[in-house]
């Protein structure tokens, strides 16, 4: 169970920075990006391959968010100045066209060369090795002042709207709590499993910290840039463009600048998802995985960056849960196949009740829904 609650804090970890990278592009600046999965390979494969050069790991994943900052150069380069359906047209191109060509090429492995379809294995993960008593429990004290840090920031989110006689800022105080109290006891469990699994060392659980504390500061660093004159100016983009082109502002410059951030993010998003699988195939990089990340930021709220963890945690409590028991309930008698279909067919009926019923997502703002433009 333990081991199981780490890989799934992994798991929302990776794809919550997924998720931001996205909800930077998308939510904040209105760009369209069907091919969200290619920043996420070029990252995950630059890192691992490096790595196996005598690369040190944090200049890999480095160098991992640069390859693919400079893919959302080149791709901004060429689709920016166009109207924005090309953007999504390209993107989607691009993210399978890299799948396909390291499918089909050889790869610099170590020291020789190997087919691309063959994967890549046998790769440095950090905190693989155990460390001393001391440094376990460094790392528990990590954990622990991350998890207060975490709590106490929910605390002040929820309580910002909690004394307004505003009637649509009291349902959002109502939203705020209960998805504070979620996150809050999420955060708890995370807390205590990793805890167990740092003490009685396990690398997954050193991954997980490590995850975990890359998602708080690009979260930390995403909502001050949000908030600050730069993501006022991508506010501006995604509602009319004209208007901040009429006063002075490089509209194309910003657009682009955020496509290379959300890129960057994302790439440090392959990293993780690298190290937690421990063989990278270019199959793990399917264009499911982008669609996945559209439906975590549409399940918490587009232009929201809580909003996007939220998406991701849910994703994973509904994977975790359906593949869990759906199998045990006697009136579903499906194979495994058919179970896989119907928990995708049924994600989908969520997200149409979700469209229809609440279309900003459970903590975006319908005044700032990029669709009703």
């Amino acid at each position: 169970m333990i081991e199981y609650l780490i890989f799934l804090a992994i798991s929302a970890a990776t794809f919550a920075l997924f998720g931001l990278g996205l909800n930077l592009q998308w939510g904040f600046t209105g760009l369209i990006n069907f091919g969200h999965i290619a920043f996420m390979t070029l990252g995950a494969y630059t890192t691992v391959l490096l790595s196996l050069k005598g690369v040190p790991l944090l200049f890999s994943a480095i160098a991992g968010a640069i390859v693919a900052a400079l893919l959302g150069l080149v791709i901004g380069f060429a689709t920016l100045r166009l109207r924005e359906d090309y953007l999504g047209i390209v993107t989607i191109g691009t993210g399978e066209l890299i799948r396909l060509v390291i499918n089909n090429q050889e790869l610099p492995v170590g020291d020789r060369w190997v087919s691309g379809a063959f994967g890549v294995q046998s790769y440095t993960i950090p905190l693989s090795t155990s460390p001393n008593l001391f440094v376990r429990f460094l790392m528990i004290g990590i954990l622990t002042l991350l998890t207060i840090i975490t709590l106490f920031s929910l605390w002040r989110w929820v309580k910002t709207a909690h004394n307004s006689a505003n009637v649509s800022l009291k349902k959002e105080f109502i939203s705020r709590l209960v998805v504070g109290i979620i996150l809050g006891l999420l955060s708890v469990a995370i807390d205590i499993s990793g805890t167990l699994g740092l003490y009685n060392y396990n690398p997954k659980a050193g991954l997980m910290l490590l995850a975990l504390l890359v998602l708080a500061f690009v979260f930390w660093r995403l909502e001050f840039l949000v908030n600050s004159p730069w993501g006022r100016v991508l506010k501006a983009i995604r509602e009319d463009e004209e208007i901040p082109k009429a006063l002075g502002k490089n509209v194309f410059w910003y657009k682009l600048q955020s496509l290379m951030l959300g890129g960057a993010i994302a790439g440090v998003a392959g990293a993780f998802f690298a190290w937690q699988l421990s063989a990278i195939y270019p199959d793990n990089f399917q264009p499911q995985l982008t669609f996945d990340g559209w439906i975590m930021i549409i399940l918490g709220g587009s232009g929201n960056n809580i909003g996007a963890i939220l998406g991701s945690v849910i994703y994973f409590a509904y994977d975790a849960l359906t593949r869990e028991f759906l199998p045990k309930i006697k009136i579903i008698r499906l194979d495994a196949e058919r179970i896989g279909a119907f928990r995708i067919m049924f994600i989908g009926l969520i997200l149409m009740v979700l469209m229809i019923w609440r279309p900003q997502g459970i903590l975006g703002k319908k005044e700032e829904l990029t669709l009703s433009k």
